[in-house]
């Protein structure tokens, strides 16, 4: 096996097995510590859910293996991804039905959206 073969399957191994001790949101950013002692800052403003939160659903984080979960807000952020500068994925349209849906007391999850884009386009097609 060629060395910059071997370097990336360690790489991607290093980012497989990278894991959260825990996180807290902290002047407009979101710092995770990472169990091997690394720790990452990334801006808030990258995910737009975190930006709308209150400050008691920010503290209700559960961490796995997988990453981060905010059940309130219906967040998922993977350490992988935080690890990879990935920002929010998230839709504009996804995002605005999410927050009209907050701002009327609702919470909705992207199972939710899916159903209502099918409504629409139900009600379109007829």
């Amino acid at each position: 096996m060629s060395p910059s073969v071997e370097s990336a399957l360690r790489a991607n191994e290093e980012l497989e097995n990278a894991r959260a001790r825990c996180a807290e949101v902290k002047q407009q950013k979101l710092v995770v510590e990472l169990t091997d002692g690394r720790v990452l800052s990334v801006p808030l403003r990258w995910y737009p859910r975190l930006m709308h939160a209150t400050p008691n659903e920010l503290k209700r984080v559960k961490i796995s293996n997988a990453g981060l979960h905010w059940r309130d807000l219906d967040e998922d952020l993977s350490i992988r991804g935080l690890l990879l500068g990935r920002r929010s994925g998230e839709g504009p349209g996804s995002f605005k039905f999410w927050l009209n849906n907050r701002k009327k007391g609702r919470n909705v999850t992207l199972e939710d959206y899916f159903a209502h884009l099918r409504r629409n386009r139900k009600s379109t097609s007829e």
